[in-house]
């Protein structure tokens, strides 16, 4: 895939996680086929499980925003979507042991790596900081870290900014954070409304393409692609478009 190169290099790197350095549907569903097969609802296909979760992902964080709501962890949030899928699936929550629920929520602290993901990572961090820059909480973020050895600098994002991309002030203070100024951080991202709203922060931009993502169905984002700063097929791609 042909890069789009910027004239100058980024200070640091923020990452985007769930679809871009992890496969988060193939980790949900390998935990919701077994979840699924203890409550005998083997009728319910894995993936129409997971599809089901995530697509509840952005009306959940759209919701969040305009609440007012005191800040809560993507743990919480997820918890609640969970619930919400359940009873989609016609399974009642406060039927189910309270233990099963907890153990599949915990499905996104498992979550693998794309092939790419941790040498690619690893041969930027020789040359950039490279930070998580998700919505993910602190110890979901180190969870996934410990069992892949993905190499973070640092873990920042919402738990630490007090706010969910994609607000400004989770890109914006992000940088500030690492003293950079907004054109000097670039988000890594497989999301581009994610990327979008990071540029009209100021961000630099790259792109990582991750086709199978939602099982190669289209990215609901799609209508969001813009010409980003740079544009790759895996973070070992990027890797060696910033010389590393």
């Amino acid at each position: 895939m042909a890069p789009h190169l910027k004239s100058s290099l980024p200070k640091a790197f923020g990452f985007d996680v769930f679809g871009t350095v992890v496969d988060w549907r193939g980790g949900v569903i390998r935990d919701a086929k077994e979840f699924l097969a203890s409550v005998q609802r083997t009728d319910v296909l894995p993936g129409d499980f997971a599809d089901a979760w995530r697509s509840r992902y952005l009306e959940t964080m759209g919701a969040y925003a305009a609440s007012g709501r005191g800040f809560v962890t993507l743990d919480v949030l997820h918890r609640e979507m969970l619930e919400a899928t359940l009873h989609q699936f016609d399974l009642n929550p406060s039927a189910l042991e309270g233990r099963r629920i907890d153990d599949l929520n915990q499905s996104w602290h498992r979550l693998d790596p794309w092939p790419d993901s941790v040498g690619g990572l690893t041969r930027l961090k020789a040359r950039f900081p490279i930070v998580a820059l998700s919505n993910g909480n602190i110890s979901l973020m180190l969870d996934m870290a410990r069992r892949s050895g993905i190499p973070w600098d640092a873990v920042l994002g919402a738990e630490v900014t007090r706010a969910y991309k994609p607000d400004p002030a989770a890109y914006l203070r992000t940088a500030d954070i690492l003293s950079v100024a907004p054109e000097q951080l670039c988000l890594v991202s497989s999301h581009h409304a994610d990327l979008a709203a990071a540029r009209a922060c100021g961000l630099a931009t790259a792109y990582v393409d991750r086709p199978e993502e939602f099982g190669g169905a289209p990215a609901p984002d799609r209508s969001a692609a813009q010409d980003w700063d740079w544009t790759c097929a895996g973070i070992d791609e990027l890797a060696s478009i910033m010389g590393c």
